[in-house]
């Protein structure tokens, strides 16, 4: 039994003794209430009947006049879902901007009603929202959700085909006595782990795109898959000017998407972080211990060789590799061919 109820059956006890002792003032006294409170009760109960006596609040019966539209609300939502982190003000001044007139307080109630008064529970709504891929994100939304969620921030890119996403960096492996500075440029299909490698004495967006001309792009036209996007980091090697950067000029040029990420996350660059990782412990820790390199070129030559028993020989325990090689899972994710009609007009013959 609820506390209303509970009310309810006091008040209704009240005017059954009342009655039975013929004497209002008596019946009162016992019950704890006044004669003021009686005659309030039996008015009510003879006007309403036993509904009568439970407590009713004051104010508006259902929605407060004042209470902003449907509209209105909705608009608010939906700004807030972009936007969790604005406070209630903000997002007042950014609706009046677009047409949808509301105060400070009529937001407040919304995200009273909603439950979305912190900014930590619009957070959560968001994280939410995009978990159920009910909300498109964009590099500043998913930075914001990085540094409130752990677990948004070690999500995984989910990656179908051979050629969807192709991740590229610059390493630096060290220092060659006469020759200096030496850099590793490098580029990893996400699908299949495939890695190429090659080395410079510079980091330049000239080395980064000789790298792509030279091996990735022969390689996957050779397998007639395509290159659709290429994540790098904001590295001045990778990122300029569309109209002038050579880089963003090539992969126009070749019709590749160039994604890029402003943050060091691990969704983003951990395939390539591995692929450097894998190569300082298996390659170039070794072979610097035991072998004296004179040029670029005789290192590179190693490396060649390191990196086809890398792509072909050596099982990789990654997420949905399960001991694979890549070129396997490289070959695995490659479109599937339908036969031309001219062969299967030949194979008829």
């Amino acid at each position: 039994m609820t506390t209303v109820e509970k009310v309810a059956r006091r008040k209704l006890s009240l005017l059954e003794l009342a009655s039975e002792m013929q004497n209002v003032s008596k019946a009162c006294r016992l019950m704890g209430y006044s004669r003021q409170q009686f005659y309030e009760i039996r008015r009510s109960y003879q006007t309403h009947g036993a509904a009568g006596l439970a407590d009713r609040l004051r104010g508006a019966r259902g929605p407060h006049p004042n209470r902003v539209s449907e509209e209105v609300e909705q608009a608010v939502l939906a700004h807030s879902l972009q936007h969790p982190t604005q406070g209630c003000l903000r997002v007042a001044q950014e609706l009046t901007l677009q047409g949808v007139h509301v105060s400070s307080n009529g937001v407040r109630g919304v995200w009273s009603r909603h439950t979305l008064l912190s900014k930590h529970e619009r957070l959560l709504r968001m994280e939410q929202a995009v978990r159920e891929q009910k909300l498109e994100i964009s590099a500043d939304q998913a930075k914001l959700l990085e540094r409130f969620s752990p677990e948004f921030r070690e999500r995984h890119i989910e990656v179908k085909a051979t050629g969807e996403l192709l991740a590229v960096d610059t390493f630096f492996v060290g220092v060659l006595k006469g020759v200096g500075k030496v850099y590793l440029q490098t580029a990893l299909d996400c699908f299949s782990r495939y890695a190429f490698g090659r080395l410079y004495t510079s980091k330049l967006p000239v080395t980064a795109v000789h790298l792509l001309n030279e091996d990735v792009l022969p390689f996957f036209e050779g397998h007639g898959a395509a290159i659709q996007t290429v994540l790098s980091d904001n590295g001045r090697e990778f990122c300029g000017r569309p109209d002038h950067h050579p880089y963003e000029l090539f992969l126009q040029l070749e019709g590749i998407e160039h994604r890029t990420t402003k943050v060091r996350r691990p969704q983003s660059n951990g395939f390539i972080e591995r692929l450097h990782k894998t190569l300082l412990d298996e390659f170039f820790r070794i072979a610097g211990r035991t072998k004296w390199y004179e040029s670029v070129e005789e290192m590179q030559k190693d490396l060649d060789t390191y990196l086809i028993h890398y792509n072909t020989k050596r099982p990789h325990q990654g997420r949905m590799m399960e001991g694979r090689t890549p070129l396997t899972m490289f070959k695995r994710g490659l479109p599937k061919s339908k036969p031309a009609a001219a062969d299967a007009m030949k194979q008829a013959a």
